[in-house]
């Protein structure tokens, strides 16, 4: 892994509808995010912003509608790629850790799971850490760590793998406002340098404007509009 640009994936979607229970939470939804972009998905609470994450994830069978990635169909009405090959790194506001491995045990998971040869591994755990900033804390554990520092690890082992594309699940709203501005421009600029195609969700204006190239406003599980940041 180096920090040298990636090509960028470009993510079509289309016509994506989903229903719990006769409840509309996708209502023909149509978005482009271009290669190497970050897309903010806001709106208020269950407007569709995670639904609509989790479709792209592979984490939802949707009931109809197309998901791209460049000419690639994730799934349309024959086709569903799972999430494990996909491409992807995911974000999440919990951190997701495991307690009982150490930061360099949990950045690198992924690359144990796709059998990275042990020097391997290694080199580009190291790598991942230097960029979030964490270059000497890789033998501790999560609960040695500040909120902070357990979202850069995160942002460690979802870079790591060196996905496609990465999805944000509001990833900052566990912290307080000084510390989500300075890892929202940190986040901001790691993506810009690896050139990774992002979908970021956030219920945050000021979070929304500070880091995405387009802001996709969402309400009743529509796209109402589409602005740029």
């Amino acid at each position: 892994m180096s920090g040298s640009p990636q090509q960028g994936t470009t993510l079509t979607l289309r016509g994506l509808r989903h229903a719990f229970g006769g409840q509309v939470v996708l209502n023909d939804v149509d978005l482009t995010v271009p290669a190497g972009t970050i897309t903010a998905l806001l709106g208020p609470s269950g407007c569709g912003k995670s639904t609509l994450l989790k479709a792209v994830a592979g984490l939802l069978r949707l009931q109809s509608g197309t998901i791209q990635f460049d000419d690639q169909f994730m799934c349309n009405g024959t086709v569903f790629e799972p999430p494990e090959s996909r491409g992807l790194g995911m974000v999440f506001q919990d951190y997701a850790l495991w307690p009982h491995m150490t930061v360099e045990g949990n950045v690198g998971f992924p690359l144990r799971m796709r059998r990275v040869t042990r020097t391997e591994r290694e080199r580009r755990v190291a790598d991942a850490l230097r960029m979030v900033g964490l270059a000497s804390h890789g033998q501790r554990r999560p609960a040695q760590l500040s909120g902070g520092q357990q979202q850069r690890v995160a942002l460690a082992r979802a870079i790591v793998a060196q996905p496609r594309v990465l999805l944000f699940d509001e990833p900052l709203s566990n912290l307080d406002r000084n510390l989500r501005e300075t890892l929202c421009r940190e986040i901001g600029d790691l993506l810009g340098k690896l050139g990774i195609t992002a979908i970021y969700v956030t219920h945050d204006h000021d979070e929304a404007r500070a880091l995405a190239h387009q802001i996709a406003h969402m309400d009743q599980g529509r796209i109402t509009r589409i602005t740029t940041a």
